[in-house]
C-alpha cells in the first residue's frame, strides 16, 4: 500500500481511553510520509480523562511521533474537537511545531478548496435520534468494550480487526438516518460558502458523498474503524483502513453518488 501522501487527515483518536486503537495508529504514523498532517479533533479525550484516564505508554509514543513528524518538516495542523475543546483557547498559536486552529481551509494539489473542522458544530443543526444519543453515552461505552473483547478473541484465532460499531451503524436504520443528516448539513455548509467540499470527523464514520459538485469527506476514527483520509500527489482523496491488514477502502466519487462507510467491519 502507498505510504507517501500530500496530506493525511485523522480524527477521533481518543488518546487516554481504553477504546483507542493505539497500536494500529502508532504503526500507521511511523510508516507514512506526508507533507501535511491534519489532526481533526478528539485526539486526546480530555473529557473522558476527567473521570477515568488510561494514558498508557503507546499513547505517549503517538504524541512523541507526531512531535517528531513536526520537527522533521511535516506541517501539523491541530483542530480541537468537543472532547479536547480545552485546546481551542490556544487557536492561532503554534505549540511545539503544531499549529492550533479552530478550523482550516485546505487546498488540494489539483486546486480544490475544502473547509476542515471537527464537525461537532453540526450537533445543534440536526436532530439527534435517541439511538445515537444512547450510542454516544453508556451504550457507546459498552459497545466499545465489546469491540475490544471481540477483537481480542479474533487476534487469538488469527483473524483481522473487525468493527462492531461499524456493523451496527450500517445495519440500523436510525443510525444511518442520523449519519445522512450530518452529511447533508456539512454539504450545505460547504455549498453556502462556495467551497468544493467539507472534511470532518466527529461521528466515527468514514465516508464520501458527492452532491451538486460538492464533496463531503469524513476521515472516520481510531477507536472503531482505524481509518484515515489521504490526499495523493495529484490531489485525489482516498479512504484507507490500517490494522493488521491495511487496505484501500474507497476513492472519492466522480459522479453524483454517495456511499456510506466502505467499512473494514465487513472483512
Amino acid at each position: 500500500m502507498q505510504t507517501t501522501f500530500q496530506s493525511v487527515f485523522i480524527s477521533d483518536v481518543h488518546l487516554g481511553t481504553k477504546a483507542c486503537q493505539a497500536n494500529h495508529l502508532l504503526d500507521f504514523l511511523q510508516k507514512i510520509s506526508t507533507q501535511t498532517l491534519y489532526l481533526v479533533g478528539d485526539i486526546i479525550d480530555l473529557q473522558e480523562m476527567k473521570s477515568r484516564a488510561n494514558f498508557i505508554d503507546t499513547h505517549t509514543q503517538i504524541v512523541e511521533q507526531i512531535l517528531s513528524m513536526a520537527r522533521s518538516g511535516t506541517k501539523v495542523i491541530y483542530i480541537p474537537g468537543n472532547h479536547d475543546a480545552f485546546f481551542r483557547q490556544f487557536a492561532g498559536q503554534t505549540l511545539s511545531g503544531i499549529d492550533i486552529r479552530l478550523n482550516a481551509k485546505h487546498i488540494t494539489a489539483d486546486g480544490r478548496t475544502f473547509h476542515v473542522s471537527h464537525g461537532d458544530e453540526f450537533d445543534q443543526m440536526i436532530k439527534i435520534s435517541p439511538l445515537m444519543l444512547a450510542i454516544g453515552d453508556r451504550a457507546h461505552g459498552l459497545m466499545l468494550s465489546l469491540n475490544q473483547w471481540i477483537n481480542g478473541m479474533r487476534r487469538l484465532i488469527g483473524l483481522p480487526y473487525w468493527s462492531l460499531a461499524g456493523y451496527l451503524k450500517t445495519h440500523i436504520n436510525k443510525a444511518k438516518e442520523f449519519i445522512e443528516r450530518f452529511e447533508t448539513a456539512a454539504l450545505k455548509s460547504a455549498k453556502n460558502h462556495h467551497l468544493d467540499g467539507y472534511i470532518c470527523g466527529h461521528i466515527h464514520y468514514a465516508s464520501f458523498r458527492l452532491k451538486d459538485a460538492t464533496l463531503y469527506c469524513n476521515d472516520g476514527d481510531w477507536v472503531e474503524h482505524c481509518t484515515a483520509l489521504t490526499e495523493s500527489a495529484s490531489g485525489q482523496l482516498n479512504l484507507i483502513h490500517w490494522s493488521e491488514n491495511p487496505k484501500h477502502l474507497a476513492s472519492e466519487p466522480t459522479d453524483e453518488e454517495w456511499a456510506f462507510n466502505p467499512s473494514p467491519s465487513r472483512s
